[in-house]
């Protein structure tokens, strides 16, 4: 398959729904935790746990497609020269 193939773009927006979705349903149990637990605390440290862990995700996202466009595999090559 290629880097940047329809392939690939399939699978990077299937992660991305399922991100989405994830981050949906944790937004959606933090107020429930802070009310049952009653320390709001926890909360907003679960949404900066939860936000680091998608910006470690698309950081390798885009460190990937850097590597598909600039390595063996892509369609630019640095010069051998």
């Amino acid at each position: 398959m290629a880097c940047f193939g329809l392939g690939a773009v399939e699978q990077l927006l299937v992660w991305l729904i399922i991100v989405i979705g994830i981050v949906a349903i944790i937004r959606l149990l933090v107020p429930f935790l802070d009310n049952m637990t009653g320390i709001p605390i926890i909360g907003r440290i679960l949404e900066i746990i939860l936000w680091v862990i998608v910006a470690i995700m698309i950081l390798y996202v885009i460190f990937g497609l850097l590597g598909c466009l600039f390595g063996s595999g892509g369609g630019l090559h640095f010069p051998t020269r």
